[in-house]
């Protein structure tokens, strides 16, 4: 239903029926997704993830698997011909991630922009966290917010994670190694390359103390003004069927 209603809301927007969406959600239960094009067959670990009884679901926008669980998710929709929007897909972080900086700061975490040397590099990693792209945000050099973005239609959609506590047992569970040593390998690579907010604080804050915290953040960083809006039982139907007939389907999620 998540991954179906921003697909939903991009459709939307094309349209002109509604303005651009800033939207922070949460997943019930816990949420698995995965890069557009990320590889899953000897990757992710189907049996780990319905041990910790989490949904997979693949989304529309790329990059690596992120374990949705003590963590606030947002998504961005806008047009790309809106002024505000740069446009190359790492300028375009640059000037949505102020609404992230703002929202950490809000929290009293001071982050840096993540800007890599030489790019990306070939680290063949499934795990989201495990390395920053350009622009995302650091603590001491631990990625603490990751995000993905896609362009279709001409409207973008921004995906990003903010994890509040991170459970790194279970999110290693998700996903499938050659052996036991190796995944501990992996596990203490993320620990040395990752933060939560609980992590760098050293409190667990509650979500709507860290929603809050980031629809102000959205607001100082790129001044925008938000209202709030609601989905008619008819939108809501279409974004039903959305999901059943595509994000819910082995065709979508693993068959890519």
């Amino acid at each position: 239903m998540n991954m179906a209603l921003d697909e939903a809301l991009m459709k939307w927007h094309r349209e002109q029926k509604i303005p651009p969406v800033l939207r922070f959600y949460t997943w019930q239960p816990a949420g698995l997704s995965l890069g557009q094009f990320q590889k899953t067959k000897g990757r992710i670990n189907t049996d780990g993830a319905s041990r910790h009884r989490a949904e997979i679901v693949r989304r529309p926008t790329g990059g690596r698997a992120v374990l949705h669980d003590e963590e606030l998710t947002y998504s961005i929709i806008v047009s790309e011909a809106h002024p505000m929007i740069p446009a190359t897909v790492k300028d375009a972080y640059l000037i949505l991630s102020k609404g992230l900086l703002n929202g950490f700061r809000n929290l009293g975490i001071e982050t840096d922009y993540a800007i890599p040397e030489y790019g990306r590099t070939d680290n063949q990693s499934s795990v989201c966290f495990e390395e920053p792209s350009w622009y995302e945000l650091t603590v001491n050099d631990k990625k603490i917010a990751g995000s993905a973005q896609v362009r279709q239609g001409g409207v973008l959609l921004q995906h990003g994670s903010i994890p509040i506590q991170t459970d790194e047992e279970k999110l290693f569970d998700m996903f499938l190694y050659p052996n036991e040593q190796v995944k501990k390998r992996s596990q203490q690579s993320f620990k040395n390359k990752a933060a939560s907010i609980a992590d760098i604080t050293g409190e667990h804050p509650g979500l709507t103390q860290v929603r809050d915290a980031f629809l102000e953040g959205f607001h100082e960083g790129i001044g925008v003004n938000f209202e709030s809006c609601s989905l008619s039982p008819h939108e809501w139907e279409e974004v039903r069927v959305l999901a059943e007939t595509k994000y819910l389907t082995d065709e979508w999620n693993f068959k890519r």
